[in-house]
């Protein structure tokens, strides 16, 4: 089965082919990042007009890339949420569309179930079932994974997620948007032994997570510092290194406890924030004490992509699930813990 992938959530235009016998077949993405960059974060309208300008060449692109056509296609998948409605609707009007005019299946896809299964597409995929740690702009998230769609939710951000705090601190720090990047790389140049942020929510039982807490700290130090006339360049680095540091400890800290809670040896990070090079090498190191291992997805696909879009698609279509053509999906809220297992195998 050749499925297309569409993925138009928030501000990345992703579409992929996926193939259940040969894999990956192309890929390609467009990134707004620098247009959303002038207002510090994303603007939903821009968004959504930018994803009906890039959408169909990416398609027809991506086809090229494979030496496919439209006609080839089997089935297409798409983001149906959680995400900024207008943008999810750009990706549903256009997947009903195509699949209306080709008369095959069209199926909308969860997007966090999409960097869940990510991994999957790397040459050694983990097999079931396995602790996930979903860490992104959105969402912070540990999950049981007994397979696809058999998930229990362990853990999660009661306020704001991880991805979002360094937003905020990198804001905070003077740095541009996207604000992860920015904060580790600044973070290299830093001291770490200047200042220690807390861990929120590592003293007492529990899996979810809190970094709003870090957020005010990490704003309270910045203004102590300005006060105080020492708030130069290697001061930012300090912070930037102490709030990295808080963020990774805490992830690190509650991945040891889901991994101890469920008795499973294999760990899966996924999200944007699962490329922070600190953050994948604590955790490595954590799941070599234990016998165990971390997975997780090449750069690109860390962050939203298609190829992970049209992984899920075709793990479920070729179950027999598919859309009502016609009855487009758009959700932007969407729990992941509602999710299913597919009926049919």
């Amino acid at each position: 089965m050749l499925v297309l992938g569409i993925e138009t959530s928030c501000d990345e235009t992703g579409v992929a082919l996926y193939d259940t016998e040969r894999g990956l077949v192309a890929d390609a993405l467009y990134s707004q990042v620098a247009m959303h960059a002038e207002y510090g974060g994303v603007v939903p309208e821009l968004a959504s007009r930018d994803h009906t300008r890039r959408l169909l060449p990416l398609i027809q692109q991506v086809l090229d890339q494979a030496g496919a056509s439209r006609t080839e296609l089997d089935a297409i998948a798409y983001t149906a949420g959680p995400g900024l409605v207008g943008a999810l609707m750009v990706g549903a009007s256009t997947a009903h569309g195509m699949a209306r005019a080709l008369a095959i299946p069209v199926l909308g896809v969860h997007h966090m179930e999409g960097h869940l299964l990510a991994p999957m597409l790397e040459t050694s995929p983990p097999a079931f079932p396995f602790v996930a740690l979903l860490v992104s702009g959105g969402h912070t998230q540990l999950v049981e994974v007994q397979g696809l769609g058999d998930y229990r939710l362990l853990g999660e951000s009661v306020d704001d997620a991880a991805g979002e705090a360094f937003d905020k601190a990198a804001k905070m720090l003077g740095l541009s948007y996207p604000g992860g990047p920015q904060v580790a790389k600044l973070a290299e140049l830093g001291d770490p032994g200047r200042f220690r942020f807390p861990r929120p929510m590592t003293d007492r039982p529990g899996l979810d997570f809190s970094f709003s807490g870090l957020k005010t700290h990490t704003l309270t130090t910045l203004k102590r510092l300005e006060q105080d006339g020492a708030l130069d360049d290697q001061a930012r680095a300090d912070v930037a290194r102490a709030f990295e540091e808080a963020v990774v400890d805490t992830l690190v800290i509650k991945c040891r406890r889901a991994l101890d809670a469920t008795g499973l040896k294999r760990l899966v990070m996924a999200g944007g924030v699962s490329a922070n090079a600190r953050l994948r090498e604590r955790l490595e190191r954590e799941t070599d004490k234990r016998s165990a291992r971390t997975y997780y997805p090449r750069g690109r696909f860390c962050t939203d992509n298609g190829a992970m879009i049209a992984y899920v698609g075709a793990q479920r279509l070729s179950a027999g699930e598919r859309d009502e053509i016609g009855i487009m999906k758009a959700v932007p809220r969407w729990p992941m813990d509602t999710l299913r297992a597919p009926t049919r195998n």
